[in-house]
């Protein structure tokens, strides 16, 4: 990345647009460029540096990411009144910049949770699941039981306890009994009930759904035990029986699950979900770069990040393929491109709905733009395997999952899959939060950390203003990696985000 001007910054040499650092008005000299701007351009849109033909292709990142509707002359503004999307020939190369993982000799550590099996946490929460949408105000009626925000006294005697929350759903019938949706909630629930961050959970049902307890812990293969409980409302009684039981169950569960103590652990025992949202024309300059270089550490470290959104990183998979430890590895991110080509075509969508009209007013005009800078967060190191929505992942490495773009339905597809931090970018401004893994807020500009600084946790702005390099900022943040791990709560923490934002993908109809 280069900065030869203090008004915008040039990504790559070959690139015939720029970015503005700042607000452009109309007669701005780019002297790095020998470029006069012609009108306004906001802060992080695009500048044309040289005459662009229409139908022409307009690079950043020395990457296509559209063609010009019409003739572009140097110093326009570059975004939708004459920028549009075009899909073009990929060249996958598969593996063609995989390489070796240099590995560090004494990786870092952070003080996690041991449960008594072996998995490490990174939280300790007593979660309580539903089967379907109908016991969801029971689940949360037994949850607020135990809020330290309105009944502190009720958790006083458990320090080490991170909270009761109630992860609640709209699925869990209207559906079929053995199709792919059921299947796919059920792995989602599974990948919960399994996670190490919850010292003890509950399942709670209404009794006659679909998505009956039994089959999801039979899927599941999964066991009632002392800290693993399953009831009903119709068997238990009706609202007020069940809610009595739940917490009375919960009460149980406390003493043992506040017995933990935490201890130094390697960092290889860190699985991170990787999330954009709110991206503008600043997030594949800095906070997702910086993220990125972050993931390189955490995976010489040993570790594991998960990149997922498939939908955000349409037009630019080939980055991907190209580092693809084996072509079975880019043969399945593939795959799971096509499905979605086709999904969207069984649907009446496109792939470039996306972006959203805020990551336009943010400088991002194109889905092949916006997924160019999404990708960013991956880092540099091989993409050592593909999985399927909520599919537990044992490989380490970089790996990718394949979701939904919406934040909130990718991000419980992670967890479910065994994420214990999620680090999620954004330059218009989010208020995300996750339970039980917990999650870290990167702003990509200075004006959003300044304006919301009560949502973020680290500003990556910086990597914009000039103050800090990529590379800086990924040691940052691969070390916040690390507190955050080790039990300092982040902001949205500090919010109470995190039981509303469990959101799991509803595929297919809902009858």
């Amino acid at each position: 990345m280069s900065q030869t001007d203090t008004a915008v910054i040039r990504i790559h040499p070959a690139d015939n647009v720029v970015i503005a650092r700042r607000q452009l008005v109309s007669g701005t000299r780019l002297e790095g460029e020998g470029v006069t701007v012609v009108g306004l351009v906001p802060p992080g849109h695009k500048v044309a540096v040289r005459a662009i033909a229409a139908g022409e292709a307009v690079r950043r990142y020395n990457q296509i990411i559209g063609v010009a509707r019409q003739a572009i002359a140097p110093g326009q503004h570059v975004h939708t009144q004459n920028l549009e999307f075009s899909d073009f020939e990929r060249d996958y190369a598969v593996g063609q910049d995989a390489h070796p993982t240099d590995f560090v000799d004494a990786p870092a550590m952070f003080d996690g949770i041991v449960r008594a099996d072996g998995r490490i946490a990174t939280r300790n929460y007593i979660g309580i699941l539903t089967s379907v949408n109908c016991s969801a105000t029971v689940a949360r009626a037994i949850a607020d039981h135990f809020r330290r925000d309105i009944r502190p006294e009720a958790l006083a005697a458990c320090p080490n306890v991170d909270g009761v929350v109630a992860l609640t759903h709209g699925a869990g019938c209207a559906t079929g009994s053995d199709g792919e949706p059921l299947r796919v909630l059920r792995r989602t629930l599974g990948g919960y009930a399994r996670h190490a961050n919850f010292g003890g959970l509950m399942v709670v049902g209404l009794g006659c759904e679909t998505n009956q307890i039994g089959g999801l812990m039979e899927q599941e293969h999964l066991r009632e035990s002392g800290m693993l409980h399953t009831f009903n409302i119709q068997d238990t009684g009706g609202t007020r029986k069940t809610v009595a039981r739940g917490i009375e169950l919960v009460e149980r569960m406390l003493e043992q699950a506040n017995r933990v103590e935490r201890q130094a652990v390697p960092a290889s025992h860190l699985t991170v979900g990787l999330q954009c949202g709110g991206s503008d024309g600043y997030s594949g300059i800095s906070a997702n770069p910086a993220l990125g270089a972050a993931v390189d550490l955490l995976v010489r470290h040993g570790g594991t990040a998960i990149l997922s959104e498939t939908p955000e990183i349409y037009g630019g998979e080939h980055l991907l393929t190209r580092r693809a430890q084996t072509p079975a590895v880019a043969d399945k991110l593939l795959a799971r491109v096509r499905w979605w080509e086709d999904y969207c075509a069984r649907n009446d969508a496109e792939m470039d709905n996306n972006p959203s009209a805020g990551n336009k007013a943010g400088g991002l005009t194109t889905i092949l733009e916006k997924s160019l800078g999404a990708i960013a967060k991956s880092g540099t190191t091989n993409l050592t395997d593909v999985y399927e929505y909520a599919e537990p992942v044992h490989t380490r490495g970089l790996v990718f999952m394949d979701t939904p773009g919406y934040d909130p339905v990718s991000a419980t597809g992670q967890v479910a899959g065994g994420a214990n931090l999620i680090c999620f970018t954004t330059g218009r401004g989010s208020a995300y939060g996750c339970a039980p893994a917990p999650s870290l807020k990167l702003s990509t500009n200075t004006a959003l950390w300044q304006r919301q600084a009560d949502d973020i946790d680290i500003n990556c702005g910086e990597v914009v203003d000039g103050a800090q390099s990529v590379a800086q900022m990924g040691e940052r943040i691969f070390r916040l990696m690390l507190q955050t791990a080790s039990g300092r709560r982040t902001r949205s923490e500090t919010h109470g985000y995190g039981q509303n934002e469990f959101v799991p993908w509803q595929l297919g109809a809902v009858m």
